[in-house]
C-alpha cells in the first residue's frame, strides 16, 4: 500500500456517498411516526411495535453484514448491490398505498435498511483499508463523516422547503423523489472515482459465528467498543431529549430547527480542527479533548432558563464542535484497531464495522430507553407546567456529562504519538 496521501479529489469521491447515506438516516427516524401514526392514521402502538421489531432485526443482522463484506470479492460491488435496494425502499416508505399500511411499512422498512446498512457497513470497511497511517485513517474517515453532516442538513430542511402549503406527506414524498438523483450522482461519483481497495481482503477463517465473533475476542476492540457505547449513549441522550428541553425549559419552540442547524453545522465546520489535532496530539487526547468540551457545554446548558436562547445557541455550537471529533476519531481509531491487530489487508474489518454499526444503533434504542422511562418516574410531563422541569435538565445535560467522563477516563492515559503505541492502551486489561 502506498503511503502518499489521498489527493482532495479522490478524498472527496471517497466521502461523498456519506451525504445521501445520512439524507435517508435522518427522514425515517424522524417523520416516518408522525407520517404513518399521525398523518395516515395508523394505530400509533402499532407503529412503533413495526419500528422496534424492525429496527431490531436491523441491528441483529450488522454483524453478518459485515461478515458478507468480507467475504465477497469487492466492497463496491456491494455497494452497487445496496444502493438501488435503499432507492427502491425510500420510493416505497414515503409514497404508500392507501391500504395495507402496517404491511407496507414493515416491508418498505426491511428493504431500507438492509440496503443502508450493507451499503453502511461496507463503505466503513473500505475507508478502513485505504488509509496507510493513523493520519490518512483520520482524514478519509473525516471527508465521510463531514459530508454526512451536510446530508443530515439537507435531510433536516428539504422536506419542509418541498412541502410548501401541500402538507408534510407532499413534501415527505417529494423529498424521496429528490433523493434518488443525488443517491445516484454520489454512488457514481464515489464508486466511479474513489480509490479501490489496495489489496484484496480476506475474511477470517471458519465459519460465519466465529468470523463475527473475531472482533470480541479482541481486548482491544473489547475496550475501544466501551468508550464507544458510553460516549455514544451520552451523545443520544440529549439528541433524545433535546426538543423538550428547547419547548419546556427554554421556552423557545420556534427556535428549534435554528439550534439543531447550528449544531450540525459547527460539526461539519469542525472537522478539519479535528484531523490537525489529532495530528499534532495524537487521537485518544483529540477525543478526550472533545468529550471535556461537550462536558463544559452541557454543564452550562445545565443552568439554562426561559429566554437564554442565546446562550443556547452558542451551547449548540459547542457541542457541535465537539460532536465532529467524536465522528473522526472513533473510527479512525477503530480502523488503526483492525490494521494493527489483523494486518494491512483488510482482513475482517467489515466484521469489526458491523458489530460497530450494532453498537451505535443500540447507543440510540439504550438513549431513549433508559431516558424517557428515567423522567417519567420523576415526574416529567411534556408540556405540563413546571413540574419535572429540573429532572429534565438533569437528565439532558448532567447525565450526559457523567457519561462522557466515564468514556473519556477509559481513554486516560492514550499515548500521544505512533503507530503502534497508539493502540497499546487498547490491550492493558488490568486497569481502566
Amino acid at each position: 500500500m502506498s503511503a502518499a496521501p489521498l489527493a482532495t479529489g479522490r478524498l472527496l469521491a471517497y466521502g461523498a456517498l456519506g451525504l445521501p447515506l445520512a439524507m435517508a438516516a435522518l427522514p425515517v427516524y424522524v417523520h416516518v411516526p408522525k407520517l404513518y401514526g399521525g398523518i395516515l392514521g395508523l394505530d400509533l402502538a402499532l407503529v412503533g411495535a413495526i419500528l422496534m421489531a424492525v429496527r431490531l432485526l436491523d441491528a441483529v443482522l450488522d454483524p453478518g453484514l459485515g461478515v458478507l463484506s468480507d467475504r465477497h470479492a469487492g466492497r463496491k460491488a456491494l455497494i452497487a448491490l445496496a444502493l438501488p435496494l435503499l432507492a427502491l425502499g425510500m420510493l416505497a416508505l414515503f409514497n404508500p398505498p392507501q391500504s395495507g399500511l402496517a404491511a407496507w411499512l414493515a416491508g418498505s422498512l426491511v428493504v431500507v435498511y438492509l440496503g443502508f446498512s450493507l451499503a453502511s457497513i461496507s463503505h466503513q470497511a473500505w475507508g478502513a483499508e485505504l488509509g496507510a497511517t493513523p493520519h490518512e485513517r483520520t482524514r478519509i474517515m473525516a471527508s465521510r463523516e463531514g459530508l454526512a453532516l451536510i446530508g443530515v442538513l439537507l435531510a433536516a430542511a428539504l422536506p419542509e422547503l418541498l412541502a410548501g402549503s401541500r402538507g408534510e406527506a407532499a413534501g415527505l414524498s417529494s423529498f424521496s423523489l429528490l433523493f434518488l438523483p443525488l443517491l445516484a450522482l454520489a454512488a457514481a461519483f464515489t464508486l466511479g472515482f474513489a480509490p479501490a481497495r489496495p489489496v484484496p481482503g480476506h475474511a477470517a477463517p471458519g465459519g460465519w459465528l466465529r468470523a463475527m465473533a473475531l472482533p470480541l475476542a479482541r481486548p482491544g476492540f473489547r475496550r475501544l467498543a466501551a468508550v464507544f457505547l458510553l460516549n455514544g449513549i451520552a451523545a443520544a441522550i440529549p439528541a433524545t431529549l433535546v426538543l423538550f428541553f428547547v419547548d419546556d425549559v427554554l421556552d423557545a419552540p420556534k427556535l428549534a430547527g435554528a439550534f439543531l442547524g447550528v449544531y450540525f453545522l459547527a460539526g461539519a465546520a469542525g472537522m478539519p480542527l479535528w484531523v490537525a489535532a489529532s495530528r499534532r496530539l495524537g487521537k485518544g487526547p483529540a477525543w478526550v479533548a472533545s468529550m471535556l468540551l461537550a462536558v463544559a457545554a452541557f454543564f452550562w446548558a445545565y443552568s439554562l432558563g426561559p429566554g437564554d436562547a442565546a446562550a443556547f445557541f452558542v451551547i449548540c455550537a459547542l457541542s457541535g464542535l465537539a460532536l465532529g471529533g467524536d465522528l473522526a476519531l472513533a473510527p479512525s481509531l477503530l480502523a488503526d484497531l483492525i490494521e494493527e491487530e489483523e494486518g494491512m489487508q483488510g482482513r475482517a474489518a467489515g466484521a469489526y464495522f458491523g458489530i460497530w454499526n450494532f453498537l451505535n444503533k443500540m447507543n440510540l434504542a439504550l438513549a431513549a430507553g433508559l431516558a424517557l422511562p428515567l423522567l417519567a418516574w420523576l415526574g416529567y410531563r411534556p408540556g405540563i407546567g413546571q413540574e419535572g422541569i429540573g429532572a429534565l435538565s438533569v437528565t439532558y445535560a448532567l447525565i450526559p456529562s457523567a457519561l462522557k467522563l466515564a468514556a473519556a477516563a477509559l481513554l486516560a492515559g492514550f499515548p500521544a504519538r505512533g503507530r503502534v503505541p497508539a493502540l497499546r492502551f487498547l490491550r492493558r486489561t488490568d486497569r481502566c
